[in-house]
């Protein structure tokens, strides 16, 4: 009877209908933590681990922070209980989440919150002081996002770009922002540019959060605007998921078709992602918004000089400092995959002409290039080592560990 309903009735009900109940009814079946739960050890970090995802990126580099700053904490993989594809093997001596006393920080989004503890499972959460990580990439959050209210003590937000849209729906609740760990390992020496090798743009966006966020489509037009079909230049487009929107890809495909313009679709490890960096003389990011801007920042710690919209959560730590700022005008919020359609809400529309400049004065001005991305590299170690990173934590984050 489940299976029959399944099929003929839940799945045939509007796709934005079918998520607002499952976020509502995980919401009022999720576990409430206690109001007089106080910050104590242990920590327990959960989320999605080993989805290849930004959020299941941000999980990763939490724990693996709190570790490198001497906190040991458990990871509580709870990929599989949030539905997300398992792309990455199970975290490394996970640890152990148990009934008592302690500090949970949940690294999914608000309306998934409910899900995240319904996972993590009722013992386990009751007696902790619960801190929700949210990110989200619009100035304005949507009504979905209040349920995750009623379900954490505080709540995280990588930059105050995304503070400023959360702050309104909070309540009483604290808001910290907490950006993240990234520069744990010390990156590996960027190769020697290889004589003859073509002048290599490269744009990196994940198609299941909102290929028209990401904006590819300008990365194409400002490269074209830049170098036509130059052949001593090379647009490198490393994508992926690109089959979760089929539309977009075609597009895609079609502006993409041009012998210096190369289309990467594939979930990439570490050492190869490694090695596309070391092909890159640019990183080019004309995204419309962003909750942080996770690949803007793994370039500067790589030393790779970055062109990028001046705009949303990125603005914290990129600045002309550090690479070139693309100014923008704000536009409607419209959306063909949904993720992100909100027409009454405004994100921004980058200047093409301004990027396609950009782009060709770090081709003509080797020496800018190198001293943009020996800035970024620079301001990478002084942020976002462990030790610097914890020491900008929340009180939450530093409880007694016998607690």
């Amino acid at each position: 009877m489940l299976g029959h309903l399944h099929r003929h009735i839940w799945q045939r009900l509007p796709y934005g209908l079918r998520r607002a109940a499952l976020f509502r009814a995980s919401s009022l079946l999720a576990p409430r933590p206690r109001r007089d739960a106080i910050a104590a050890g242990p920590i327990i970090v959960a989320g999605a681990f080993r989805a290849s995802s930004g959020l299941g990126r941000i999980t990763r580099l939490m724990c693996e922070g709190l570790r490198a700053a001497g906190v040991p904490a458990i990871a509580a993989d709870i990929t599989a209980g949030l539905r997300q594809p398992a792309d990455l093997p199970p975290p490394a001596d996970p640890g152990q989440a148990r009934p008592g006393p302690g500090t949970l920080i949940v690294c999914v989004n608000a309306p998934l919150t409910g899900m995240a503890l319904l996972a993590i499972g009722r013992q386990v959460v009751s007696g902790k002081r619960v801190i929700g990580l949210w990110n989200w990439e619009l100035p304005e959050v949507p009504a979905e996002w209040r349920l995750g209210v009623a379900l954490v003590h505080e709540i995280w937000l990588s930059s105050a770009f995304t503070a400023g849209a959360i702050r309104p729906i909070a309540g009483n609740k604290p808001v910290h922002v907490v950006d993240y760990p990234l520069n744990l390992h010390p990156p590996s020496p960027r190769a020697e540019r290889r004589p003859g090798a073509p002048f290599t743009v490269l744009c990196m966006f994940d198609a299941a959060s909102s290929v028209t966020r990401k904006n590819p489509e300008g990365a194409i037009e400002a490269f074209r605007r830049a170098f036509g079909t130059d052949p001593s230049t090379r647009l490198v487009l490393k994508a992926q998921r690109l089959a979760a929107a089929p539309a977009q890809k075609a597009r895609l495909e079609a502006l993409a078709a041009a012998p210096n313009i190369e289309i990467l679709d594939a979930t990439l490890g570490d050492a190869a992602l490694d090695a596309l960096y070391d092909r890159a003389d640019v990183l080019l990011s004309l995204h419309r918004a962003e909750g942080y801007g996770l690949t803007l920042a793994e370039a500067m710690r790589r030393g790779l000089p970055v062109v990028a919209t001046d705009w949303s959560g990125n603005v914290d730590f990129f600045s002309k400092a550090v690479g070139i700022p693309v100014p923008w005008t704000l536009v409607p919020t419209e959306d063909p995959q949904h993720t992100y359609h909100h027409p009454h809400i405004r994100w921004a529309e980058p200047d093409l002409d301004a990027a396609a400049a950009a782009l060709r004065r770090l081709r003509d001005e080797p020496g800018l290039a190198v001293q943009l991305g020996a800035a970024g590299a620079a301001f990478a170690v002084s942020r976002w080592g462990a030790a610097a990173w914890y020491a900008r934590l929340p009180a939450s984050a530093r409880p007694p560990t016998g607690a």
